[in-house]
């Protein structure tokens, strides 16, 4: 599914550019529509900017099952609904890109696209990661139909199936051997002669029967009619092609956090930003993050969910006490 033909629904509110909302939510994603359901129910004057479409990376997997509550469900849906539950509580939706942000200072500016501005005393960055992807043909004709991303949410699908990993690192092994419990055979490609992740991660997946190896080569394209058939792969010494059924294709090569616009924020060695996980705090007073841009362990809608209430509840709490102080002067 093409998240980019996505639109979130015309606003039912207007929008008044000369308020000073209390909270600026930044990505529509679950983690964005968490803190919007929190901030809202609470009676905050929020707001939420998103540029494509509710859902963020959920929007894009086929069928989401490990939602507690929620048995299965189309994650276009998912966004659909968690942009309709924000909504009834009050939280005001913009359609429309940051395009960059002024956090030092205790009233903080958000620029948009438009050429608009929004102040307010606190913000939560919701933006997420991108996926690293082959950008080879039928890579994105394929995603939500034998090409996935993410171990967690699709391996169940392919049990007694054969699947392509392409990728060397930890993720790559570690995501091979839980998608192992599940599918029939599992075959590695990777564009070197030997894996960069850890040893112990090599030695279970070559003691593994299921698993098979091609080194030294690269995803040419993805074959398929309607779901995913075939890879083809080019050796990158010999420049031989060929061909490798599959009913799957799992890309770990590593993700991207939206946060590049964020420049004075702390961020760990991969551009995730650092938060308090007590409270999802930044470096900045008023500035809180939570989803998948931040860096921590696990990154899973129902994290995202509870990243963005705390984020939420926490920016309730610090508006409080600046409300306090301004009202004193």
């Amino acid at each position: 599914m093409d998240i980019t033909i996505m639109n979130l629904s015309k606003p039912k509110e207007e929008i008044n550019y000369d308020d000073v909302f209390d909270v600026v939510i930044i990505g529509g994603g679950v983690a964005g529509f968490s803190a919007g359901i929190y901030a809202s129910r609470a009676r905050m004057n929020a707001v939420l900017v998103e540029k494509l479409g509710p859902g963020g990376q959920i929007a894009t997997t086929n069928v989401v099952e490990n939602y507690p509550g929620i048995p299965e469900i189309n994650g276009y849906e998912l966004g659909l609904k968690l942009e309709e539950q924000a909504r009834k509580h009050g939280l005001k939706v913009i359609l429309d890109e940051v395009k960059g942000v002024n956090l030092k200072e205790e009233l903080k500016t958000v620029k948009l696209a438009s050429g608009k501005e929004l102040k307010a005393y606190s913000v939560i960055i919701a933006t997420g990661a991108d996926y690293k992807k082959l950008g080879v043909p039928g890579e994105e004709k394929f995603i939500g139909r034998g090409v996935s991303f993410c171990a967690t949410c699709d391996a169940a699908f392919f049990k007694d199936k054969d699947v392509v990993i392409v990728g060397g690192g930890n993720t790559a092994l570690d995501e091979g051997l839980f998608i192992a419990n599940f599918a029939r055979s599992i075959t590695i490609i990777h564009r070197r002669d030997s894996f960069r992740a850890e040893k112990i991660l090599q030695e279970r997946v070559f003691a593994n029967p299921k698993f098979k190896f091609i080194f030294n080569s690269v995803v040419e394209e993805i074959i398929g009619n309607e779901k995913v058939e075939a890879v083809k792969i080019r050796n990158v010494q010999t420049g031989e092609i060929s061909e490798v059924k599959t009913d799957g294709v799992f890309v770990f090569i590593g993700m991207v956090p939206n946060t590049q616009m964020f420049e004075d924020l702390e961020k760990d060695e991969y551009g995730y930003i650092k938060v308090n996980l007590y409270d999802m705090s930044t470096n900045i007073p008023g500035v809180f993050a939570a989803g998948d841009c931040i860096s921590k362990f696990l990154r899973q809608a129902i994290t995202a969910a509870a990243d963005g209430a705390i984020a939420a509840v926490a920016a309730e709490k610090y508006v409080d006490k600046i409300k306090q102080k301004v009202s004193k002067k």
